[in-house]
């Protein structure tokens, strides 16, 4: 059977939606959520929004719970461990490559846009925002080395990055300011080619947000 184009919107808008509350904090690790809630919120009926979650609990974001909703799964720690080890390793292996090749005008110009944003950001005091401006900072220098194949993969851990930063931020908003620091940082170990500078820094800046479970960043 072909499922109808409207459905099929109404069930990606609602994936979509609640993906974005979860991801934000807004709906914070053990939210219980229902169907009903849901579809008020997105206004459409609750068939798209059981689809919407089936999707979302096979991301592991959601536990379904028949007749009650759905609860927002935590990050694991051993998850945020795993999370951790790999940027460590990719973004360290990125900053290696620049240091050969050097780090393009364009992808220097976008990091500095990037840092500029999270200064406004962090003068707002949006903590969620900041978090995207993050991600999308710290992906952006694994996009700068030219390596496709480390930058698809990085982008695979977007959201569990999202979601760390939420959580490690939110009752630390001031730490928003220092962490735009921390990225003109880095940049600048970029622009110098000092690869091991920056993996130092980087290990720095980790832990400081997010601690080191288990040893999770290794020592560069």
């Amino acid at each position: 059977m072909t499922e109808l184009p409207g459905r099929a919107s109404a069930a990606h808008r609602v994936y979509a939606a609640t993906k974005e509350l979860i991801l934000n904090g807004e709906l914070p690790a053990g939210s219980l959520i229902s169907e009903g809630e849901i579809a008020q919120r997105v206004q459409v009926s609750r068939t798209p929004v059981r689809e919407a979650f089936l999707r979302l609990e096979a991301e592991e974001l959601l536990t379904l719970h028949p007749k009650r909703g759905a609860v927002v799964v935590p990050v694991p720690p051993g998850e945020a461990a795993d999370v951790l080890e790999l940027r460590q390793a990719l973004e360290h292996s990125a900053a290696e490559r620049i240091a050969r090749d050097g780090l393009a005008a364009e992808g220097e110009a976008a990091l500095r846009e990037l840092i500029a944003r999270q200064r406004e950001l962090a003068e707002a005091g949006d903590v969620s925002g900041f978090a995207a401006a993050d991600e999308a900072f710290h992906r952006g220098i694994v996009e700068a080395s030219g390596n496709r194949l480390a930058a698809r993969f990085y982008a695979t851990l977007g959201d569990r990055q999202r979601r760390m930063s939420v959580s490690a931020l939110r009752p630390r908003p001031h730490r928003l300011h220092v962490l735009a620091d921390e990225h003109e940082t880095l940049l600048g170990h970029l622009v110098a080619g000092a690869s091991d500078d920056f993996a130092a820094a980087l290990r720095g800046h980790l832990i400081a947000t997010h601690g080191d479970p288990g040893g999770a960043v290794p020592a560069p």
